[in-house]
Order: C-alpha cells, then structure tokens, then sequence
C-alpha cells in the first residue's frame, strides 16, 4: 500500500539542527504505565471498551502493551500542539463525568505505577506509519550523553537511516525528552513479526554499512534497551 512519503525520505528532507526541536509547539507526551499482574486483561479491556471517551479530548498515536523486553507495561503517546492545548485538555478531562466514571476511576486501581515523558520528534524525522496493520512495534530507548542532537544528532541519523536502508524494518519516529528522563532518546519502529525482526537485524548486522554507522553513534551512547509492543485494538497506529 502507498502511503506517500517514506519516513526516509522524511528524515533527509531537513537539516540538523542545535536543538532538540522542530521548528513549531508539537510535542508527545509518552505515558507508562506498570499494571498489577492480575489485572491486565481487565485493564485492557476496559482500555478497548471506553478509550474513545478520553480520545474525544486529543489525538492519541499509539497504544501498546509489552510483550518481550518488559512485562505487564503499556505504553501510550498522545500528540498535543503546545503546552497550553495539553493543559486545556486536562481541565476539560476534569469536568468530564463521563471519562471519570468509567474509564479513569477503574483503571487507576488496577495500575501499580505510572511515568510521563514530554519529547519532541527530533528535527531530522516526521511520525511516519506502517504499511499495513499488523504486525508488532518495537520501542528503543538510548540513553546520550548529554549535549542534545547538536552533539550526536548526525552519527545517530547515520545509524538510523543505515537500519532504514537494509528494507527490514520501518521507522515511525524518533524521540527526544524534554521533560523526563533527560538526554533520552526513543526510536519506534515496526516490523512484520518477531521472527521477521529477528532475521532482518541478524542481516543487518553483517552489512559493513551498518556495523560503522552503529560503531561511530555508540561513542555518544550511554546505554540502551528495547522493549515489543503489540498494539491494542483502539490504537491508531496498528
């Protein structure tokens, strides 16, 4: 299916910049949440159940749960067009009997812990889209050495587009913290399936392309880990 420009494409369209912005108010706010073991299929179907209520508020990315990497997690993104949308949001989620009585009011019993982050798309990439539903995501978190894309934005560029390049794999965004776990970094992709993912980065990883773009990034690189995500039923980005 052609869905237009390719997230590569994308990310060669624009300059590096000095900061870790793009060039207008848009940020994500990438929530977390651990849910109480005996409670996930209940959690996630009252998720799929009633999420179009708090969706009617802003524009939601994507929602998952872990599969490998971390367990009972979900993960979900909402995009908000500056700070003062997200705070108009929350007020009218405050006053929305609906959204209280029967979303919020019987997930937070079930969650054990929770952790927000605010990021910005770096300036080099646009939120891109799978080809098709189905699937799985894969959520990667580089923690930088501090100092901002002006300092390890082009070797880390270099090491995604060379993933980007072997054709295994689709990029769907790459993240910057503001607020948060600073000089964080995280990178979405998709992927057929686990087994394709698997083979893809096993290639991957015998293409000498690959192996100097990663051996030039990781100078910059503190530690990293990666998280599968399914997606649920209600989430956009399938």
């Amino acid at each position: 299916m052609d869905i237009g420009t390719t997230s590569k494409e994308k990310c060669q369209k624009v300059w590096l910049a000095t900061g870790p912005r793009q060039n207008n108010g848009v940020f994500y706010e990438i929530r977390t949440y651990d849910v109480k073991p005996a409670k996930m299929k209940e959690f996630l179907e009252t998720i799929n159940k009633y999420l179009h209520i708090r969706t009617a508020h802003s524009e939601l990315v994507g929602f998952w749960y872990s599969e490998l990497g971390a367990m009972n997690k979900v993960f979900h993104i909402w995009k908000y067009d500056n700070f003062a949308h997200r705070s108009a949001v929350r007020h009218a989620l405050a006053n929305d009997k609906e959204w209280q009585g029967k979303l919020i009011s019987v997930i937070l019993p079930l969650i054990e812990k929770q952790h927000n982050e605010v990021a910005y798309l770096v300036p080099w990439c646009q939120l891109g889209k799978p080809p098709k539903e189905g699937g799985v995501y894969e959520w990667v978190t580089f923690q930088m050495k501090p100092g901002g894309p002006a300092l390890w934005g082009e070797a880390f560029r270099a090491s995604i587009n060379a993933h980007i390049n072997t054709g295994y794999t689709r990029l769907i965004g790459v993240f910057h913290t503001e607020y948060g776990f600073l000089n964080t970094v995280h990178v979405l992709w998709w992927n057929e399936s686990p087994d394709h993912r698997a083979a893809g980065r096993h290639s991957a990883h015998e293409d000498a392309r690959v192996v100097a773009a990663v051996r030039d990034s990781v100078r910059f690189l503190e530690s990293q880990q990666n998280v599968l995500l399914i997606p649920l039923r209600c989430s956009p980005l399938k």
